[in-house]
């Protein structure tokens, strides 16, 4: 087997297939990039075990056949390479492959590609949806979504369609994140699936390429199959029952306090200079009037006032300051509404006059 392509066009496919390289396994071949070539098309694939990604890659191809090779020195020696063509051979005897560019040339012992892990495929019933919306949708509430194994189920976001409306949730205990949106066109056949949100992210990064419009989705057992353009994406489902997020948001609050947007943000980002280790930031409510303060009692304190909309008794609440930043800048709007009951229950941030997207975080008990 051997294929002949442009360096660039063959780092990008060999650098997106990297991102599902294995970090952890002892298993030589989930750290291998396998080139496979097949009636004159040639695509990198990568596998951790529970992420695959598969990319195509623009090159001219002579022969039918699969290689495996060690998949970071292979993108690494593909990013030294000089601009032009680059030829990779199959050398049977040696048991490696010729790489050549201008005048340099690698020689790279193959992998045993009998361990590398058959991938599936988008086959059966598949959906279609716009690529900008699900890209979209997951850039919102991806980072709501836990980093913790001890709770599998939080690490993932998950995905439903019903009645023409995609919604991803996530959450970590902390926090929970519910995005809306209204797909156009015919309506997608209705599913639900917990998908792991390395996955999801690493979708969104695949379809954020100029010219993708759609995304095909294929549920075959307990994996889950993406193709966007020349990029085909597959992952394990997370097994057991998501939270009932539903029944986490409140049906109403006391208090509706509309807030710009841009101004909040770089208010909390200065102030949660002070707020190190756990220190809560702190909102202030009173008349007309929002301050945002912190403090670290071995390096100081810092606290800055902007006007707002709130009205009646004062009140004070603190956040983490990570998860309440994040989700101000998840907020896709000049505006926002935080909406509030009291000290010790949850706020919830919303873009103003608009509902399809809500980000409800947990406040931090203040010891009076």
């Amino acid at each position: 087997m051997q294929l002949k392509a442009e360096r660039d066009p063959l780092l990008d496919a060999l650098q997106t297939a990297a991102r599902a390289l294995s970090t952890r396994s002892t298993l030589p071949s989930l750290g291998g990039i396998l080139l496979a070539a097949e009636a004159g098309k040639a695509v990198a694939r990568a596998t951790d075990g529970e992420l695959a990604i598969t990319a195509s890659i623009d090159a001219e191809v002579d022969g039918d056949g699969e290689i495996l090779l060690p998949g970071r020195l292979l993108a690494d020696v593909s990013r030294a390479l000089p601009e032009g063509a680059v030829t990779i051979a199959e050398r049977p005897d040696e048991k490696d492959v010729e790489l050549t560019a201008g005048t340099a040339r690698f020689h790279l012992r193959l992998l045993d590609k009998a361990d590398f892990p058959p991938l599936p495929a988008l086959e059966g019933e598949t959906l279609r949806m716009p690529a900008a919306a699900l890209a979209e949708t997951v850039e919102r509430v991806a980072r709501a979504a836990s980093r913790d194994e001890v709770r599998p189920i939080l690490t993932g976001i998950l995905v439903s369609v019903e009645d023409s409306t995609l919604t991803m949730v996530a959450t970590d205990s902390y926090r929970l994140s519910v995005k809306r949106t209204e797909l156009e066109g015919e309506a997608p056949s209705a599913f639900e699936a917990n998908v792991p949100a390395r996955a999801m992210r690493e979708l969104a990064r695949a379809v954020a390429q100029d010219g993708i419009g759609e995304v095909e989705i294929a549920l075959p057992g307990s994996q889950i199959v993406f193709r966007a353009g020349g990029v085909t994406l597959s992952s394990r489902l997370i097994e057991g029952q998501f939270p009932s997020y539903r029944q986490l948001l409140p049906d109403a609050f006391d208090h509706d306090v509309r807030l710009p947007r841009g101004e909040l943000l770089d208010v909390t980002r200065r102030i949660r200079h002070l707020a190190q280790r756990t220190a809560p930031l702190k909102l202030a409510f009173a008349e007309g009037e929002l301050t945002v303060a912190a403090e670290t009692p071995e390096i100081g304190d810092a606290a800055e006032s902007m006007p707002c909309s709130f009205s009646g008794e004062a009140m004070e609440i603190a956040f983490n300051p990570q998860f309440f930043i994040e989700g101000i800048e998840s907020v896709d709007a000049d505006e926002l509404v935080l909406r509030l009951t009291s000290p010790l229950r949850p706020g919830l941030l919303q873009p103003a006059g608009a509902e399809d997207f809500s980000y409800l975080v947990m406040p931090i008990r203040l010891n009076v």
